[in-house]
């Protein structure tokens, strides 16, 4: 297959704000391309745009395939429709050569009967149906007839079928928006070989970090209205990261070093251009000639060190924000004994505990009792808890970052987390994505005996969720951390507790 796919230039503006501004990217064909950003950057315009679901405001996206299949987050049927309306949907183009390939054989038009079996055998239209069906089967709605109305599934049953769908079309050009949504393990798995044995081009936009080292060949980071492309799938992209911070670190050491070289050159070495000397007899004209271009001299050395100095500062290179540390109290290490205690369930000091389980087991329940947020009192907390909620509320939404931070100017901007230009934003104008690294802003900026994090890694970038991992590593207190990360859970060092939907717990 021979899929083309070409951005050049495009701006994307929406209700004032810009969201994409002269981005261009190049998708080789086979290639398969993961898009990642925080929520709310952009990847889902994009993604629309190449789909031809939406119009760039200025530039050109050039799409050459045969056949585009394109998921959205939604389905985007009525509730009435059948099953087997979004099937024959996503089948649409089988489906037209069908009705072709019965015309032209009832009018025995036989060339063009020929092409369209040709183009229809190119495209293993006669199994469709089956892949559809198989794809069902893997993806845990192999049970749903095709009789049964939209209306009466589940949204990860309808998000399930929209996959099944569009992967069973076997289209050349693959566009897929946060398919792991709703799946477990084993349709995961079914996900990501099905994704590497496709025969063409994907793009897939996800958050989630084993599907894009499993499947993708390249990475595009979608970031302040910017797109950045890097190669080698996601261990090239986090290598690139790490080696574009140490450039940067040398960077701002070169500048750093810059001006005090050429502060001390004016201040001592410039002058340093002729020692002192007696006034040789009868030559005092020629001595004082002679002091006039050593004055001469100074002024024009200094004058040149100055300017160097004026150009340097002129142009700062800012130094990097340290990397993130999530802090507790000096004796955290060492405190013994419990720091939290609810029913049957212990957490002692420095224990790292993970919570795993279903949609609706009750791990967010859990976490906000635990808190405080839900039935104070009824759990123990021995130290000052840190809570870090899956849900970011906006209470004052007028409320400056800055302020809603809770600390100060420096504070904020150490963290490295908002460019000072956010920081008179209101608070409810901030994205999803800002939102959540507001409420990591304050975890962060605060001494806690224990943390207790909710899908800590749900709408942030993958560069700030591998930091934030390193800092929980580095973290002396407790952690109690619910989330559906796999590669977070696959690297987890520590216990797990799994959760059922029947409210009972397994260790």
């Amino acid at each position: 297959m021979s899929a083309q796919l070409t951005i050049k230039k495009i701006t994307r503006n929406y209700a004032y704000k810009r969201v994409l501004d002269d981005v261009s990217l190049t998708v080789r064909p086979g290639e398969r391309l993961g898009v990642v950003g925080e929520n709310g950057s952009g990847k889902s315009t994009l993604l629309r745009l190449i789909a031809g679901q939406d119009v760039p405001d200025d530039g050109e996206i050039t799409v050459v395939a045969q056949g585009v299949g394109y998921l959205g987050q939604v389905l985007d049927l009525p509730d009435d429709a059948m099953i087997g309306d979004a099937v024959d949907a996503a089948l649409v183009e089988f489906r037209l050569l069908e009705q072709q390939i019965q015309a032209a054989a009832e009018q025995e038009r036989l060339d063009e009967l020929g092409d369209l079996l040709t183009a229809f055998e190119l495209r293993d239209g006669y199994s469709a149906d089956a892949r559809v069906e198989a794809a069902m089967s893997a993806l845990g709605i192999g049970d749903l007839g095709r009789g049964r109305a939209l209306g009466t599934l589940s949204g990860g049953e309808r998000a399930r079928l929209a996959l099944a769908g569009v992967l069973s079309a076997e289209p050349e050009l693959l566009l897929l928006d946060e398919p792991t949504n709703h799946l477990d393990d084993q349709a995961l798995d079914w996900l990501e070989s099905r994704l590497r044995a496709h025969r063409g081009t994907v793009v897939v936009v996800t958050h989630d970090r084993l599907l894009l080292e499993r499947v993708t060949t390249a990475i595009a980071e979608v970031e302040n209205r910017t797109i950045t492309r890097y190669g080698n799938g996601y261990a090239g992209y986090v290598a690139e990261k790490k080696a574009a911070r140490q450039r940067w670190e040398q960077a701002h050491a070169e500048w750093v070093g810059e001006i005090g070289h050429w502060t001390e050159w004016r201040g001592t070495t410039a002058h340093r251009v002729a020692p002192g000397r007696a006034i040789p007899d009868h030559n005092k004209c020629k001595y004082n000639g002679d002091g006039r271009r050593v004055q001469a001299s100074i002024r024009t050395r200094v004058r040149s060190a100055s300017e160097r100095l004026e150009r340097l500062r002129a142009e700062p290179v800012s130094k990097p924000p340290e990397p993130l540390r999530l802090n507790a109290p000096l004796d955290a290490a060492v405190r013994e004994g419990t720091v939290l205690e609810f029913g049957g369930l212990k957490v002692g000091a420095g224990q790292r505990l993970l919570i795993t389980g279903p949609n609706g087991a009750g791990k967010s329940t859990l976490l906000d009792v635990l808190a405080g947020v839900r039935e104070p009192g009824a759990a123990v907390r021995n130290g000052v808890v840190g809570y870090l909620p899956q849900e970011t509320v906006v209470r004052k939404p007028k409320q400056t970052l800055l302020r809603a931070f809770g600390g100060s100017r420096d504070e904020l901007e150490s963290l490295g987390l908002f460019h000072e230009n956010d920081f008179a934003t209101p608070v409810g104008a901030l994205s999803v994505g800002q939102r959540r690294r507001l409420a990591l802003a304050r975890l962060l900026n605060q001494e806690s005996d224990v943390l207790l994090l909710d899908e800590p890694t749900n709408h942030l970038s993958l560069a700030l969720v591998e930091e934030l991992e390193t800092a929980l590593g580095n973290y002396p207190g407790a952690v109690v951390v619910a989330s559906h990360d796999r590669l977070l859970r696959q690297r987890w060092q520590g216990e797990e507790l799994r959760m059922v939907r029947s409210s009972r717990t397994s260790r």
